[in-house]
């Protein structure tokens, strides 16, 4: 039982995470919550299908698939949220503009509903299929009966689904005027993060080289199984010892997202000069 409440309450932990900063970063966008939503019950449902055919996709790709399944969904979700974030520096301004109509639709077809939905799903499916990898092997090794794994498992979901709604409790604090600056850093580094997770993710098949296969190891006095290591592992990427591709992607994505982000921020008030003039 209590095996499968730390992995359950660890992956939905993480995919509670991001749907949070997700809601928080988009509460003024009109059906913004919907789609969210629906990208939350597609990664349950594609979860589930993961689950149907788990020992074929754990032999998949010379017994790598779990890996290769990982790095496609983490680079899927780092690409639509570093295009959020651009999205947001460009249209940041109208929508705190429109906070007196949060119920009117978006016009035009720009807001990025599509992209919400997807990086939700893909949270949602990835964590529900490293859980299920996860508890498959637990139960394996420790021979637990089937009561045990769904009680720790359902306690797992209420602690991570908690934890995750008192972190977006938090965020939709922040005043308005310094919403869209403080949540556009937390998705660069959120982005950047899952980009060097899926660099791990190819690391270990041999995919990709480790250039360095440790720089530093922090595991003494921050181990990244700890709570804050998790939490910090899925908000900003974090590995007690990373490797050095790792934390080159990491610094590359996080490079060109910051400086795509602030062009994006200060030609959207010269195009509307220009545009005014």
């Amino acid at each position: 039982m209590i095996s499968a409440l730390i992995i359950v309450f660890r992956e939905v932990l993480e995919a509670a995470l991001v749907i949070g900063v997700l809601l928080a970063a988009t509460r003024q966008l009109a059906a913004s919550r919907r789609w969210i939503a629906l990208g939350a019950l597609a990664g349950v449902g594609g979860a589930l299908l993961v689950a149907l055919f788990m020992d074929e996709l754990e032999s998949s790709v010379s017994g790598d698939g779990e890996f290769l399944y990982n790095a496609i969904l983490l680079f899927t979700a780092s690409l639509l949220i570093a295009w959020t974030v651009i999205w947001m520096s460009q249209h940041g301004r109208q929508m705190a503009a429109r906070m007196r109509h949060v119920g009117q639709s978006v016009v035009g077809g720009e807001s990025p509903h599509t992209a919400l939905a997807v990086v939700s799903m893909a949270a949602v499916m990835r964590e529900g299929g490293e859980a299920e990898f996860f508890l498959f092997g637990a139960a394996q090794s420790a021979h637990e009966d089937g009561y045990s794994m769904v009680a720790g498992s359902a306690l797992g979901i209420m602690l991570g689904v908690v934890t995750g709604y008192v972190v977006y409790r938090g965020l939709v604090r922040i005043p308005m005027k310094h919403l869209f600056g403080i949540i556009g850093w937390l998705l660069i580094f959120l982005a950047a993060g899952m980009a060097s997770q899926a660099t791990w993710n190819l690391v270990q098949i041999d995919m990709l080289p480790p250039l360095v296969d440790t720089l530093w190891d922090s595991s003494a006095w921050l181990a990244q199984s700890s709570f804050v290591g998790e939490v910090l592992h899925v908000m900003i990427g974090y590995d007690d010892q990373p490797s050095g591709m790792q934390m080159l992607v990491f610094v590359l994505a996080l490079s060109a997202m910051a400086t795509l982000n602030q062009y994006y921020r200060r030609s959207g008030p010269r195009q509307k000069a220009r545009v005014s003039a």
